[in-house]
């Protein structure tokens, strides 16, 4: 995947990481761009799972939905965006470090435009992840290692 690439070191195990990553409901706690996101549908979260994620970009919001086409805890996720002028293409991976008590964390996202999104991905999308991922990567750390009470 080519795009955008991150690592940060978190101080928490993989399995924490992880079950934090997994839950939609945390998204907006910790990447600036999400408003809104939840699991749609029953069950557990897994390949084929589909999440609605609303995200403020430019003057908007857009809602979008992420289908789960890498589900393998505690090491590695992968989404895939199927609707929307933006489509997001996002692989993670977590590696364990000092026998399990830390955690190295990578996020590739990539995009692709339909329609007004061909646009949109080069003028607007790229430049605002430029700078927000490097800062979502220090919110996860932020969250992960100083939990609110």
């Amino acid at each position: 995947m080519s795009g955008f690439r991150e690592t940060i070191i978190v101080d928490r195990s993989p399995e924490d990481v992880y079950a934090y990553l997994s839950d939609a409901s945390h998204l907006p706690e910790w990447q600036e761009s999400a408003v809104a996101a939840e699991q749609l549908g029953e069950g557990p979260l897994g390949v084929g799972s589909h999440l609605r994620v609303t995200r403020h970009v430019g003057r908007r919001d857009i809602p979008m939905t992420m289908e789960v086409t890498e589900y393998e805890p505690p090491r590695v996720w992968g989404l895939h965006g199927i609707d929307g002028p933006v489509r997001g293409h996002v692989h993670g991976e977590i590696d364990p470090l000092d026998e399990g008590r830390r955690s190295r964390v990578t996020l590739e996202v990539d995009f692709e435009g339909h329609g007004i999104g061909k646009l949109l991905v080069p003028l607007v999308i790229r430049p605002q992840v430029r700078k927000e991922l490097p800062r979502n990567e220090q919110h996860l750390k932020d969250r992960l290692e100083n939990p609110a009470p």
